[in-house]
C-alpha cells in the first residue's frame, strides 16, 4: 500500500469512528445533525417499541438512551395529562436539545429529563409501568447490569422493550466495527430471562435489515 493509500485509510477510519462516537453519544454542533438523523432512522423502531409497552393512560415511563427525543413525544402522547415521563440520557448536550423542544411538558412535571445510563438508572426501585430503550445497547459492557436495573425500576407487571437492528445486519454498516458491540439476539433475550423477564420476541422487516423488538415483562 502506498503512502496515499495509507493517509487515506486513516481519514476513513478517523471519520467513522466519529460517527460512531456521535451515534453512541451525540454533542456539540454535529450532534444536532444526528440527533435529526436518529428521530427519522428509528422512527419506525421506536413507535413499535412504545407500543410494545402497552402502556395506559396515566402509567410513569421512561424513554432510556433517548437521543434525537423522537420517544419522547410518542410516549408523552400515549400515557397522557395525567402521565409521567423520564427520559434518561448520557449526553448532556440532547438532555439540553430535549429540554428546548418539550419545555412546555417539562415545566408542567410531564417530562423529567436526567443524565444517566442503562447501567446506572437514575430512578427509584420499583418507579415505572413501563420503559423503552432503542439501539443503545451495542453500546454496553455489561448487558446482564442493564438487564437487572430495568427489573429494579420497574414494578410488578411492568415492561421493558429493547430494540435492536439485527445483528448480522448491522455487521455491514461501515461505523459498527468503530465501538459497537453487536450481540446475537438470543444473547439478549438470555440477559433478560436472567434478571427474571418474560420475554416476546418481535421482529420489524426491513429495509435496510430487519430490526427486533424484544418485549421483556416482569412478572
Amino acid at each position: 500500500m502506498n503512502p496515499y493509500d495509507d493517509e487515506m485509510t486513516g481519514v476513513k477510519d478517523r471519520l467513522l469512528s466519529v460517527v460512531a462516537d456521535q451515534l453512541g453519544n451525540p454533542h456539540g454542533p454535529l450532534g444536532k445533525v444526528v440527533a435529526f438523523a436518529l428521530n427519522r432512522g428509528n422512527k419506525r423502531a421506536i413507535a413499535g417499541a412504545v407500543d410494545g409497552t402497552a402502556a395506559a393512560a396515566g402509567a410513569e415511563v421512561a424513554d432510556i438512551g433517548f437521543g434525537g427525543g423522537a420517544g419522547l413525544a410518542l410516549l408523552l402522547e400515549r400515557v397522557g395529562a395525567d402521565g409521567v415521563v423520564h427520559g434518561i440520557e448520557p449526553s448532556p448536550d440532547m438532555i439540553a436539545r430535549a429540554r428546548g423542544t418539550y419545555a412546555m411538558e417539562v415545566a408542567e412535571d410531564r417530562l423529567m429529563l436526567t443524565e444517566g445510563t442503562l447501567t446506572a438508572l437514575p430512578l427509584p426501585d420499583a418507579s415505572l409501568d413501563a420503559a423503552i430503550t432503542v439501539n443503545t445497547i451495542y453500546f454496553l459492557d455489561d448487558l446482564p447490569a442493564a438487564c437487572t436495573e430495568l427489573d429494579r425500576v420497574l414494578r410488578p407487571g411492568g415492561t421493558a422493550v429493547i430494540g435492536v437492528g439485527d445483528p448480522d445486519g448491522m455487521a455491514r454498516m461501515p461505523f459498527t466495527p468503530y465501538g459497537f458491540r453487536l450481540r446475537p439476539v438470543a444473547e439478549v433475550v438470555g440477559a433478560l430471562s436472567g434478571a427474571g423477564f418474560t420475554v416476546e420476541q418481535r421482529t420489524l422487516p426491513g429495509p435496510p435489515f430487519p430490526f427486533h423488538l424484544l418485549v421483556a415483562r416482569k412478572e
